[in-house]
């Protein structure tokens, strides 16, 4: 029976067969097996293959609009099944991507506190990379489409959603807090997939795009050192390193963006903390600034392949989006980059030197790219030079000649 009900999950990814399995009710007689079964295996295939009937737009309507089924599946997010859970999100995800029915998931889960436990439960707790992976994209895509429940879900605390839970354990659940339980999701998945990563981080970005977020993050009981020292060693020890070609820039861009936003609202935020010192910092202000000369060897070479090609295929957009992303991720790191600057002290620009985080070149193309938008920065930043390395600080002063005329 496992062979042939296998055999329609895989079918039902044709359009004409998940049809067939519509007109002929198939998501109701799926009801009753979530209903009755206590067959997990068979459960994560009825789920599945209603996974696949929902990625055609008219079924996807029919099966979110089902509000039994729809209560039905949100209780399999409690389920203590991984590859339940993982059809389970997976479905979620493919129905918060179409646009007709998004919104009745998204105000379907805020309307079920329990959603908030079982997922700060999974990503707390799971092992399962691909399962974390999947839960992760389903928490991104529901905070980019409503920021209430985004604000919601930072506020909030397993109080509302005692009880809400499948099991009939009496014991209490955990208070859970969505920022330690994003944390420890990205420190699974960080070495054994990237695109996992860049979810996390992504989910951590959208955080902080409300002033709730960012006090949720640096307002924790260490004080954010707990995500500041995570992305601190994320930037300066395993994305963008020295021996990394030029061209990573291009694979890692999506991921350093949401990293690089992060700490600079947090930064702004928690200047005052021990972990931000400057002291400190300097490995992080050579990290950014291999990121801009990654992205001007990679902006060279892509002007370099240009010339030989034909005008028009230049002007595809695929060509423009890559420059759009590169721009954004060059205009975070400036703006960290000026901040962290402007706060160095004579022996932060020494310490730096000896260590090779600073050097002519390294200040060079820091300055070509924060200038002029940044001046202030720079002559701040320039103004602590010449106190640690007056001859360093007269050579930069003859390649930038407004900064001369400035002293």
């Amino acid at each position: 029976m496992e062979n042939d009900v296998c055999k329609m999950w895989d079918m039902s990814m044709d359009e004409d067969v998940a049809l067939f399995l519509q007109e002929f009710n198939a998501p109701d007689i799926f009801m009753g097996v979530f209903a009755k079964s206590k067959c997990p295996r068979l459960i994560e295939i009825c789920v599945g293959i209603l996974g696949n009937m929902a990625c055609f737009q008219d079924i996807c309507m029919s099966i979110s609009k089902d509000e039994n089924l729809g209560q039905m599946l949100l209780q399999h997010l409690c389920d203590s099944d991984s590859p339940i859970l993982l059809e389970t999100s997976r479905l979620l995800l493919t129905c918060l991507s179409q646009a007709e029915v998004a919104n009745i998931w998204v105000e379907r889960i805020k309307e079920n506190p329990s959603v908030y436990d079982c997922v700060c439960f999974i990503m707390s707790s799971s092992t399962n990379v691909e399962l974390l992976i999947k839960v992760g994209e389903v928490v991104d895509k529901l905070f980019d489409l409503d920021e209430e429940l985004m604000l919601n879900w930072i506020k909030n605390g397993s109080s509302q959603s005692v009880g809400q839970f499948t099991d009939d354990s009496p014991e209490e659940r955990p208070d859970f807090k969505i920022v330690p339980c994003v944390l420890e999701a990205a420190k699974q998945v960080r070495s054994d997939n990237p695109e996992g990563l860049d979810v996390y981080m992504h989910v951590l970005q959208l955080l902080t795009t409300v002033d709730e977020g960012i006090q949720a993050i640096v307002q924790s009981p260490d004080g954010g050192k707990e995500t500041w020292t995570l992305l601190y060693d994320l930037v300066c020890h395993e994305l963008c390193q020295p021996d990394d070609p030029p061209i990573i820039i291009q694979e890692q861009k999506s991921v350093l963006a949401s990293i690089l936003s992060v700490l600079s609202a947090m930064f702004a935020s928690q200047i005052q903390q021990e972990y931000v010192k400057m002291r400190k910092n300097t490995p992080l202000i050579g990290s950014l600034i291999r990121i801009l000369q990654n992205m001007e060897d990679c902006g060279k070479r892509s002007f370099d392949n240009s010339k030989k090609s034909e005008p028009e295929e230049t002007e595809k957009s695929g060509a423009v989006e890559e420059d759009f992303h590169l721009k954004i991720l060059k205009d975070i790191c400036c703006e960290l980059l000026s901040n962290l600057l402007q706060e160095l002290t004579k022996e932060n620009i020494l310490e730096g030197l000896n260590q090779g985080h600073l050097s002519e070149q390294k200040c060079s193309c820091a300055f070509q790219n924060l200038l002029p938008l940044y001046f202030t920065s720079v002559e701040s930043f320039l103004e602590a030079l010449r106190e640690a390395d007056q001859i360093l600080a007269g050579s930069l002063e003859k390649h930038f000649p407004s900064l001369r005329l400035q002293a």
